[in-house]
């Protein structure tokens, strides 16, 4: 070959390409690539490589990654690639790249900007690149670069950038629908393109669409049917046949869209009746691919709205598949049959053979397959026959994934169509017993609440007779070693509920299975709590009945035991028992009464029945309950975590960005000891208040947070946020398709069909009894599962708690916590605690202070100086003054020109130079610096701590 290669690469490369392949072991195949790794980290950081030779040094990246070793170093320089001018080493970076990188990969907004450049490319060769390259980098953040890029290339000349353009829209709406949400015209367009394929490419975004939502999409059957129908009559170019299938990924792909869009619809079913059946009718089964379209051709047929001549052809097709040799086409032909069977059952019995051949197939895929089928065709007469087989299934496998899916669908099964009592009770037995913990424990409390219930009769020898025969058959398991769990705590509870019910069994007797079984089973705490608690209802039995209460030694030392166990509630069980034991006839019928296990239990949560016994000693002298967050002190904290909790509950994560903070409009107090700003949406509604306390809209005197004017940026918004409609009803729409009873007529000719092709050869027997017993005989109506068979008794109505509605006169007490409103009192305080700084100011200089009822006074509002500055300089949400952030107090009181502003503002004229007494700026100066550095509540104003100390 030469020192260069046959196909221009180096020596170096060949060989290295020929010792991986020559590699007899896993790790002579590591050194063979970590000594390669070693080689290209050297070479590659070379300066001033030939391009020739830095194309082979990544391709050789390649097999390094592709073997599963780190080529990440190497990266950069594929990038670097990207960029070159020469169109083989474009088209090598880009196979590199979008090998080695992921949509998420810190690179990859170094290839965005070359993207967009090549899309734009005259040679449609380096687009290309650049569209595949588009398909496999590009996510949902970096979308918006190139889509208009990409939607302008859906008319390129070529037909190969049109169909990578399509497939490149295809991606974007995978990764990011709403981005090409308002592209669906232009995917309806492209199914009208000239080259197949184009419009084959269209199919696929089509079909994602469709299975989302077919509504939209109802007017393109007649296109899909028309292309369907072209392309079935080998109208395309020889270049798209397959096997001399003309375009068969083209047909299946029309198939399942036309699936889609007939399901439930007869009008758009009548349209595709004719193509189908033209496509089943030359459809050729000697090949895979052939076989392949004639399967698609059935999930269609059984998925759009019935014709009877549509399944008499699909049951020809099912039934080459069955007596095909290979086991593919037989798994075709039984997933076929059971689609066929949810139209018309009676199809399946021309090849009950068949599935009988199957049922028997040493393949385990074809056998489960088969028992699928089974579940599907079950009914009363044949529910023996298959429970069986899935029993005798279950029993072989060791695969406890598959055992448990087994084990559910014989319980199912038997719950539906148990011919009797007894068979039901032998099949759960035998599910049990032979998938031990595997069941789910829901089976249990079923199969409990089934013996108790019964089967929804009437009938009371028949409940007695069911419960009688679960006793006996688990009188008969109980001695078996190595039962599970579940179904001992089974068990134990029909033993205790119907042990002695039917009087065949004495209670010594079932007391003394009960204490062997708990002492067997002694690690298991749930299982002796069951054993105990079935032990308590036995003599609670006794005693109702009159009968004297002799327990048994093994009893009497289980009880001991349990009453010195760990488990708190073991304990409480067996000190139950022994309270049990002590009371009267008539205390233990009231406390336990026979069969009573399909009672439903009042709960009262409210506890209403001690509500005479609480007043009764409230009115002798007892302190009223006090929950233990008010004993705490944490009311109103807790009150608001649950409130938290709750919205965390029913809201879960916001999403959604952050409100904008409003602005407050500043409003001016009636008070200057009321310091903290409000919202005006609150302001306007306290000047209406007159009561000292502010109750809460449910009217509870309890403590709470005043934040109503205060925005949450977690949670449900507090100012405009609706109620959530929690009560919105939704309505699931009813399907309308209306079945249409064919059974008859493609019985009667399958029945020919298949009476013709009967082979002359005589048939085993024993499949003939087995298909007999599987398809034959007469269904009988079905036995269905009730949820209960006696009338529940309403649950008592919830007593709502009066005193948490009540109202108390007296105030609250100040919440430390409480900063988010300011506390509104009915008067001014007797105390101004800056009358002392009038002093300073000029007895002729005034301000006017506008109020919410516009009531002007001549007091200076000092405070309403300091407030505003500080909520300057804290960047609140106040108001801000034309002359900067940074104005202090000083400044605003010097300056010459009274401040102009909305309602709320205070304007001050400038100091007078002539006031005797004490520096106005000392003073001032020397408040300020008291007001920053706090007063202490022994000082000369105390009255500045009452809305904080009280």
């Amino acid at each position: 070959m030469g020192s260069q290669g046959g196909f221009g690469q180096s020596k170096e490369f060949l060989d290295l390409i020929k010792s991986i392949g020559e590699a007899r072991s896993k790790a002579e195949e590591d050194r063979i690539v970590i000594r390669e790794i070693e080689t290209l980290k050297r070479r590659i950081s070379e300066p001033d490589i030939p391009k020739r030779k830095m194309k082979e040094y990544i391709i050789r990246l390649l097999y390094v990654e592709m073997l599963g070793h780190d080529a990440s170093f190497g990266y950069i320089h594929a990038v670097k690639m990207t960029h070159d001018d020469n169109l083989i080493s474009k088209r090598t970076g880009y196979l590199a790249v979008t090998l080695f990188l992921n949509d998420d990969h810190d690179l990859i907004i170094l290839i965005v900007n070359t993207i967009q450049k090549d899309l734009k490319s005259d040679n449609y060769l380096v687009v290309c690149a650049a569209l595949n390259a588009v398909c496999r980098l590009i996510n949902d953040e970096t979308i918006p670069a190139v889509l208009p890029l990409v939607v302008e290339l859906l008319s390129h000349s070529k037909e190969a950038v049109r169909k990578k353009a399509v497939m490149a829209l295809h991606s974007f709406h995978r990764k990011s629908p709403s981005s090409v949400s308002h592209l669906v015209s232009n995917f309806r367009k492209r199914l009208c393109d000239n080259d197949p394929g184009v419009m084959g490419a269209t199919l696929c975004p089509l079909f994602d669409l469709i299975n989302d939502d077919p509504t939209p999409f109802k007017d393109l059957v007649v296109s899909f049917v028309s292309i369907l129908k072209q392309v079935a009559e080998h109208r395309l170019p020889k270049s798209y046949d397959y096997h001399q299938m003309p375009a068969p990924f083209v047909q299946i792909k029309l198939l399942k869209l036309l699936a889609l869009l007939g399901s439930g619809d007869k009008p758009a079913s009548e349209q595709m009746y004719t193509v189908i059946g033209d496509i089943i009718r030359k459809g050729d089964s000697s090949s895979n691919i052939g076989n392949a379209i004639l399967y698609e051709s059935i999930r269609c047929v059984s998925s759009i709205y019935p014709n009877p001549k549509l399944l008499e052809a699909a049951a020809d097709v099912i039934a080459k598949f069955l007596k095909s040799d290979s086991h593919n086409l037989k798994y075709m032909g039984i997933d076929a049959l059971g689609r066929l069977i949810k139209l018309s059952p009676l199809i399946a019995e021309q090849h009950q053979l068949a599935v009988i051949d199957c049922l028997e197939d040493p393949d385990d895929t074809l056998k489960r397959k088969t028992f699928e089928l089974l579940y599907k065709m079950t009914k009363s007469s044949n529910v023996e026959v298959i429970v069986d087989r899935m029993i005798e299934y279950m029993i072989s496998i060791s695969d406890d994934h598959y055992k448990t899916y087994i084990a559910s669908r014989c319980v199912e099964l038997a719950e539906q169509f148990a011919p009797s009592n007894h068979w039901f009770i032998q099949t759960m037995n035998k599910v049990f017993e032979h998938a031990g913990d595997l069941v789910n424990i829901k089976v249990a409390h079923n199969l409990m609440r089934l013996i108790a219930e019964g089967f929804g009769e009437d009938d009371d020898a028949a409940y007695s007779q069911l419960r009688s025969s679960a006793v006996e058959s688990y009188l008969r398991i109980i001695g078996e070693p190595k039962l599970p769990s579940g179904f001992l705590q089974v068990i134990c509870w029909v033993l205790g509920e119907y042990g002695t019910a039917d009087g065949k069994h004495s209670a010594s007797y079932i007391t003394g299975k009960l204490c062997d079984m708990a002492e067997a089973y002694s690690n298991d705490e749930i299982v002796k709590a069951y054993a105990i608690t079935a032990l308590t209802k036995i003599y609670a039995f006794e005693i109702g009945a009159g009968r004297k209460v002799d327990m048994l030694s093994e009893c009497q030392s289980l009880v001991e035991e349990l009453l010195a166990s760990h488990s708190t509630d073991l304990q409480q069980r067996a000190y139950e028992l022994q309270a049990v034991i002590g009371l009267d006839a008539r205390a233990v019928e009231a406390i336990l009464p026979h069969d009573a296990s399909c009672e439903d239990i009042e709960v009262d949560n409210n506890l209403s029945f001690l509500n005479g016994y609480i007043q009764q000693s409230i009115e002798s002298g007892a302190m009223p309950y006090i929950s233990e967050n008010e004993r705490s002190g944490m009311g109103n904290m807790g009150n608001f975590r649950s409130q938290d909790q709750q919205e965390s509950v029913q809201h879960g994560l916001r999403f959604e960005a952050y409100e904008i903070p409003k602005a407050p409009t500043p409003v001016s107090l009636s008070s200057v000891t009321d310091l903290v700003p409000v919202p005006d949406s609150y302001a306007r509604e306290t000047h209406q208040i007159t009561s000292v306390g502010l109750a809460s809209d449910s009217g509870s005197s309890e403590l709470k947070l005043r934040l109503d004017g205060v925005q949450k940026k977690w949670g449900k918004p507090t100012y405009s946020s609706p109620a959530s409609s929690s009560n919105s009803t939704f309505q699931n729409p009813a399907n309308g398709v209306t079945k249409v009873d064919v059974a008859t007529t493609v019985n009667s000719k399958a029945r020919d069909s298949y009476d013709s092709r009967k082979q002359q050869n005589e048939i085993d027997p024993e499949k003939q009894k087995l298909a007999a017993s599987l398809f034959g005989g007469s269904a009988k109506p079905e036995r269905k599962t009730s949820t209960s068979s006696k009338v529940p008794k309403a649950s008592a109505a919830s007593v709502p708690n009066k005193e948490s509605g009540e109202k108390t006169n007296q105030p609250p007490p100040q919440d430390l916590l409480d900063m988010g409103e300011p506390t509104i009192t009915a008067a001014p305080p007797t105390v101004d605690p800056f009358m002392q700084l009038e002093g300073l100011l000029d007895p002729s200089i005034s301000s006017t202070v506008s109020h919410n009822d516009g009531a002007v006074t001549n007091a200076p509002d000092i405070m309403g100086l300091y407030s505003g500055t500080t909520s300057e300089q804290k960047g609140g949400g106040g108001y801000i003054p034309a002359s900067g952030d940074n104005l202090n107090l000083l400044s605003e009181l010097s300056n010459a020109a009274a401040v102009r502003g909305t309602p709320g503002e205070v304007v001050v004229p400038p100091l007078s130079q002539s006031v005797k007494g004490a520096n106005a700026k000392d003073s001032l100066e020397k408040d300020a610096k008291v007001r920053q550095m706090g007063v202490t509540p022994t000082g000369q104003n105390p009255n500045l701590f009452r809305d904080l100390l009280g």
